[in-house]
This record gives C-alpha cells, sequence and structure tokens, in this order.
C-alpha cells in the first residue's frame, strides 16, 4: 500500500502571521502534525495558492469579501493573498524546503482563477492539475489530508480526490485548521457523507491505516 501526505496550502497567508491576509486562527501551528502524518506516507505533496496581486476577485478591504461574482472560475470576492514573491506566499515555519517535497502542485495562478481544491485549475473541474494523474502513477491507494482552511481548500481537495474513487480518502483535524466552527463542522458532514474518513489525531490515523 502505498501512501501520500498531502498538505493542503499551509501558507502564512492563511496563518496569524499575515493578519491583513486571510488569517486562519491557529494556521500557523499546524507544520508538527503534518510532518507526524507524513511519517505514515511514502510520498509527501504540497500545495500552494499562487495569486497575482490584480487578480479580478481581488477587493481591498476584508468588509468587501464574500461577495458573489458572476464570473465562471472566481465565485467570490477575496482581498489579496498568497502573492508570489510576499511573506504571505511562503509555507508556515516547520515545513520542509518546497524542494524536498516529492510533488508540489501551485494553483490560482491565472488572474480569472480562484480554485479551492488542488485537482482542478477551474470550479468546473474540467482543467486537471495533475495531480490525480501523478498519484495513480506513483500507485497510490491512501491519501493523508491536512492544511488550510478544513471548511474551503481541505474539503474541497478531498472531495475531489474521493469522487474520483482511485484512492482511500483520510483527513486529519489534528493537521487542520478552519475558518469557523460552524462551516468545519458542516465541511466534516459533507466530507464523511462522501465516504471520506474524518479522524480527530495522529492516534486516530494510525487506527485507520
Amino acid at each position: 500500500m502505498t501512501i501520500a501526505a498531502i498538505d493542503v496550502d499551509p501558507q502564512r497567508t492563511f496563518s496569524p502571521l499575515c493578519p491583513e491576509e486571510l488569517p486562519v486562527p491557529e494556521g500557523d501551528q499546524i507544520a508538527s502534525a503534518l510532518n507526524a502524518q507524513a511519517e505514515f506516507a511514502t510520498l509527501r505533496v504540497l500545495t500552494k495558492d499562487a495569486h497575482p496581486a490584480s487578480a479580478v476577485w481581488v477587493v481591498d478591504s476584508h468588509e468587501q469579501m464574500l461577495k458573489p461574482l458572476s464570473l465562471p472560475n472566481a465565485d467570490l470576492t477575496w482581498v489579496a493573498h498568497a502573492v508570489p514573491g510576499t511573506d504571505g506566499f511562503k509555507t508556515i515555519p516547520g515545513l520542509p524546503a518546497v524542494t524536498d517535497y516529492d510533488h508540489v502542485i501551485w494553483k490560482g495562478i491565472e488572474p480569472d482563477l480562484h480554485p479551492y481544491g488542488a485537482c482542478y485549475h477551474d470550479l468546473q473541474e474540467k482543467l486537471s492539475t495533475g495531480l490525480i494523474e501523478w498519484l495513480v502513477a506513483n500507485q497510490v491507494s491512501t491519501v493523508i489530508i491536512g492544511g488550510l482552511a478544513t471548511d474551503y481548500c481541505v474539503k474541497t481537495t478531498a472531495l475531489q480526490l474521493q469522487s474520483c474513487q482511485q484512492f482511500r480518502v483520510i483527513v486529519n483535524l489534528a493537521a487542520c485548521r478552519g475558518i469557523d466552527p460552524d462551516t468545519i463542522e458542516k465541511a466534516c458532514a459533507e466530507m464523511q457523507t462522501a465516504g471520506i474518513t474524518v479522524v480527530p489525531n495522529l492516534e486516530a490515523l494510525r487506527a485507520n491505516l
């Protein structure tokens, strides 16, 4: 059985280290849990948001965020975040260098695309990032997922991987942080309904492998 650990967007932009961007509470505190779950895996994948500062969905303030957009591949407004070359683009402290991962996915590079999941560049899920194909080519049977944020990119990535029916998908909540307790709870319920195994900690993860 080949296991891959996927670190979904563990970037400073989604942590209190970058309070003007999209800080997820305790988003900078998951590195040790991500490293621990990677010990169970043969392969380790990193995904990163990589957005232009002038993307079509960018607004000037947090008060203007989460407004619906009538664009095919950008559904909501957000403040600028995860811009390559900025501090927010970097991974949180305690993680390996990018070159120490086995595979890296950069997403949202085009100014009119704002995907959440790591498997597709577009919201219609027609344009593959190559993640699924890479996992299949490496004969991965199980994926362990952690990262930021539970209720957005972690959830969407897990659902995308589950929907292709190629892998057993496990989400380790100890290696995740989310934005809001209500949406985290809904995200966990949605993932479980889809057949994803959601575990609270490393011990439960070990028991489910």
